[in-house]
């Protein structure tokens, strides 16, 4: 396993942000991996993901958003966040130029990189995991956050908790039926932050990913 920290310069104007490099020793592939807007690329959650992977055959490449970064408690603007992710695919690709790369998140942060590869098809992202898509604000039902979706032409795999107040089932699924490269995968009593009772519901995350990724790269 390799384990390394570094600092990620975004741009001149946005700076640098903090990023951690996971890979076990052979990797198949690797993901960026953004966090949500609620915390930062060290939360236990984005911590036991990138571990999971990495015991899985999965590389990542976490990395915080200038909020998170300057510990500001309003997230970025998408054009800010859109930049960190452009920045943190370009470092991936230098860590491991013949590896097939996916871009992945938590809520905000996989809403962010599935608009930031809506806006570049040219992107050489083979796919996007998302993991709890937030489709709306928690109590307002509706589906125009996923009106980019349509742009994009690579696999999508959502990872939703049945129970996730921002992604209401129904409505998921609808967008999900509607989206000819997407996969939805529920996850049975999770909510956003995919907790659900005693259930090991990060062993769940990891599986549908990893079988997912062998079923996109054959």
């Amino acid at each position: 396993m390799k384990i390394q920290s570094f600092t990620l310069i975004v741009s001149p104007s946005i700076g640098a942000v903090s990023a951690k490099y996971i890979a076990p020793d052979k990797p198949t592939c690797i993901f960026t991996l953004a966090h949500g807007a609620g915390a930062g690329m060290d939360h236990s959650f984005m911590e036991t993901l990138a571990d999971a992977l990495a015991q899985a055959g999965i590389a990542t490449l976490r990395f915080n958003f200038p909020f998170a970064e300057n510990k500001k408690g309003r997230p970025d603007a998408p054009a800010v966040a859109h930049e960190t992710i452009a920045a943190a695919i370009t470092k991936a690709q230098e860590l491991h130029p013949k590896l097939p790369l996916f871009a992945a998140g938590k809520s905000f942060g996989g809403r962010m990189s599935s608009q930031y590869l809506a806006m570049h098809p040219e992107s050489v992202a083979k796919g996007i995991v998302f993991y709890g898509f937030p489709l709306h604000p928690s109590g307002k039902p509706g589906t125009e956050r996923a009106e980019h979706l349509k742009a994009l032409k690579i696999p999508m795999l959502f990872l939703q908790g049945s129970k996730d107040t921002l992604a209401t089932w129904e409505l998921i699924e609808t967008v999900c039926q509607s989206l000819r490269k997407a996969t939805l995968v529920k996850l049975e009593g999770a909510d956003h932050s995919f907790k659900a009772g005693k259930k090991d519901v990060m062993s769940l995350l990891v599986s549908e990913t990893k079988q997912w990724v062998e079923k996109v790269l054959k």
